[in-house]
């Protein structure tokens, strides 16, 4: 292959023993760059698109076989950022991937998904064993708000995986006075109630550690007011979401 035709993944860093991204213990991805700009994000780094680590799927699977005797019963995660900014090379790499045996999960917003691109992400779920959906507000004028961006290409996403029968885990992380409103919440479940593909809800309690990240980058925290979640709100966002829901087998 011409040193022209490899494609290289844009990588932010890497996390070799991941408990919390998909099953088992992972290799998790944090891939550069995304187009939503969450005012709670833990990861403000992430935004930009400029060259961090360059690194092939060769590269990574490299990587990753260091550490595969902790892996057994887990695999890769890809997440961001936006890991779907960077189609080609994750396409790439979950190729390679699944001819390793290796389980494959993408962690997402979906913020760049377009039906116009439908064939590679068609290609793409077609590698994929596990779908982490973040949706951050079901309501488009707060998901507006709160990301810069309309949902629409969240819920069209949602959908999309759900035609295609891929397993998915919807998180939903919890914002005191933003995303733990009990309208809203059941206005979720109802949409959850529309799929036939999930197979876990995660309810994200808010925190604040990723103020210091900010901080440290120069920039003013947009939400310096907000607590984090009480285990009662927690519960109740857990009742709400996923009591008596019909998660798939």
């Amino acid at each position: 292959m011409k040193p022209s035709d490899v494609t290289y993944l844009n990588v932010h860093s890497i996390e070799t023993f991941g408990a919390f991204d998909g099953p088992g213990i992972r290799y998790v991805l944090f891939l550069q760059g995304c187009p939503f700009q969450c005012q709670y994000c833990h990861n403000r780094d992430t935004w930009s698109t400029r060259k961090n680590k360059m690194m092939t799927a060769d590269d990574i699977i490299t990587d990753y076989k260091k550490y595969k005797s902790f892996y057994k019963k887990g695999g890769i995660t890809v997440s961001g950022g936006e890991p779907l900014l960077q189609m080609k090379g994750l396409i790439e790499l979950f190729k390679l991937a699944k001819s390793e045996g290796i389980h494959t999960c993408l962690d997402t917003s979906a913020a760049c998904f377009s039906v116009k691109e439908s064939e590679d992400f068609k290609m793409l779920m077609s590698l994929t064993d596990l779908v982490l959906l973040d949706i951050k507000h079901i309501d488009n004028d707060i998901h507006k708000k709160l990301t810069g961006s309309s949902n629409a290409q969240v819920l069209d996403f949602a959908r999309f995986i759900d035609e295609l029968n891929v397993k998915t885990i919807i998180r939903h992380v919890l914002v005191p006075t933003i995303t733990d409103d009990e309208v809203h919440l059941k206005q979720l479940r109802s949409f959850l109630d529309t799929l036939s593909n999930v197979i876990s809800i995660e309810i994200l309690p808010y925190h604040t550690k990723g103020i210091m990240k900010w901080r440290e980058l120069g920039l003013i925290y947009p939400l310096p007011d907000i607590k984090e979640p009480t285990i009662e709100s927690i519960e109740r966002a857990e009742t709400i979401l996923k009591r008596d829901y019909r998660f798939r087998t």
